[in-house]
């Protein structure tokens, strides 16, 4: 592999944008050398600016689950941009792919689009507290709702990474209403619970951790948050801005058969591209304006560009429902795989999802996350790499299946992690 290109445009790139990227993680800041710059992508594969090809395992982190550049989304978005970019205004669009969410995810009654993930975990809280009168809520350590500055207290993802797993800019009076538990952790929402009886507004929680490596819940645990919070009169968000669509045509929710009153989408309700969805039972949704006093707007929320790639998506993603159990058992074959090579690892799985932590502790919390060996990370991370497999630049971060990754894909990958596992004894 060369990446002389990807390395000065790396450098030039430095002058523009801080730390020469538009998102942390990007950086290579975790496993150390210079990122791929990516110039296009077709299926599975990704090809860069020297013009090497890799087997694709990010996916734009989590939304092209059909693979890149799939056809009826291509098309879908190509017409839409002939009838204009963006309205400022209602569109048909918007109503037609709000139907779609609500057939697969019943209980969205009522939503709103917006522009990402963030912004749909930053509304969905906000309408929470309008909805209860309260001001706190509980997260979780490890568990990213997004860069808002109320929920980036142990967050996981690329701010475990950097210096600092809280950051700097944000007061600390903007946290103060933040209340964090241990996921997987009963008792210490429990104990929250009981310090402030009637001021938590809600519980807002991954249901399957996936910005710490990917950390299922254990057995009853979504069960207990449900039943915790409707006890106390707080409402339960299931952040599934990764595992919405992506476990199953009803997210996690239906996975595990425990129901939220509030969820939160991201990226691939709208087909990979600039998308946010927040959502729940019609009295909480109906405290957001022009309705109700709780205030949130956006000029490309609903935009017709997305909801267009949206709609193509979630109807492949109905029409086609063995699509998930196809990526399970190509989960299943990779895993097989990592598990003979590289023995004294914890992989954790859930659904077509799954990542490889380099630890001797079983990782089932944030805790035990951190127990892994980053540095052993980088080598595989590296080695992968310059053979043509693109996993996420960061131990704290999950593998990505889609429909498009074929048998010789799968196979071709194995061999490398066997290969791999050479330069980590």
């Amino acid at each position: 592999m060369k990446f002389e290109e990807s390395e000065a445009l790396f450098e030039e790139s430095k002058d523009y944008f801080p730390g020469g990227v538009n998102s942390p993680v990007r950086a290579f800041g975790s496993v150390g050398g210079t990122p791929v710059f990516v110039k296009r992508a077709s299926g599975s594969h990704i090809f860069d600016e020297d013009g090497n090809e890799y087997i694709d395992y990010v996916n734009s982190w989590g939304p092209c689950i059909l693979g890149h550049g799939y056809g009826p989304v291509v098309d879908a978005v190509r017409e839409a941009c002939l009838d204009g970019l963006s309205f400022g205004a209602p569109t048909r669009k918007e109503l037609t792919l709000g139907r779609l969410i609500r057939e697969c995810i019943p209980s969205m009654e009522m939503m709103r689009m917006v522009s990402s993930g963030t912004e749909a975990v930053m509304s969905a809280i906000r309408a929470a507290r309008g909805f209860t009168g309260r001001d706190k809520i509980i997260k979780f350590k490890g568990c990213y709702h997004g860069h808002s500055d109320g929920l980036l207290v142990k967050a996981g993802s690329g701010a475990l990474t950097g210096s600092a797993p809280d950051s700097a800019g944000v007061p600390a009076s903007y946290t103060m209403h933040t209340l964090l538990a241990q996921y997987n952790g009963e008792a210490s929402v429990k104990t929250l619970f009981e310090e402030f009886p009637d001021e938590i507004a809600a519980i807002v929680v991954e249901p399957v951790a996936a910005n710490m490596g990917l950390v299922p819940p254990k057995p009853g645990f979504l069960e207990f948050l449900r039943e915790i919070s409707t006890r106390y009169g707080a409402l339960l968000i299931f952040d599934e801005v990764i595992t919405g669509f992506r476990m199953g045509i009803g997210g996690a929710q239906e996975y595990y058969g425990v129901i939220p009153d509030m969820t939160t989408l991201g990226k691939i309700a709208g087909g990979g591209m600039p998308m946010g969805v927040y959502g729940g039972r019609k009295e909480i949704m109906e405290t957001v304006s022009p309705v109700g006093k709780v205030y949130q707007a956006g000029t490309l929320s609903g935009n017709p560009i997305a909801t267009a790639a949206g709609i193509a998506t979630v109807k492949t993603l109905m029409e086609h429902r063995e699509l998930y159990s196809s990526l399970e058992k190509k989960a299943e074959k990779l895993i097989s795989a990592f598990t003979q090579a590289l023995p004294h690892t914890q992989i954790n799985q859930a659904g077509s999802l799954f990542s490889v932590f380099f630890s001797n502790t079983p990782v089932v919390d944030f805790d035990t996350a951190l127990t892994s060996d980053t540095g052993k990370y980088a080598r595989y991370f590296h080695y992968l790499l310059e053979h043509g497999i693109y996993t996420a630049p960061s131990q704290f971060e999950i593998l990505f299946l889609c429909a498009a990754h074929t048998d010789e894909d799968i196979e071709k990958t194995c061999k490398i992690v066997k290969e791999a596992a050479g330069i980590l004894s």
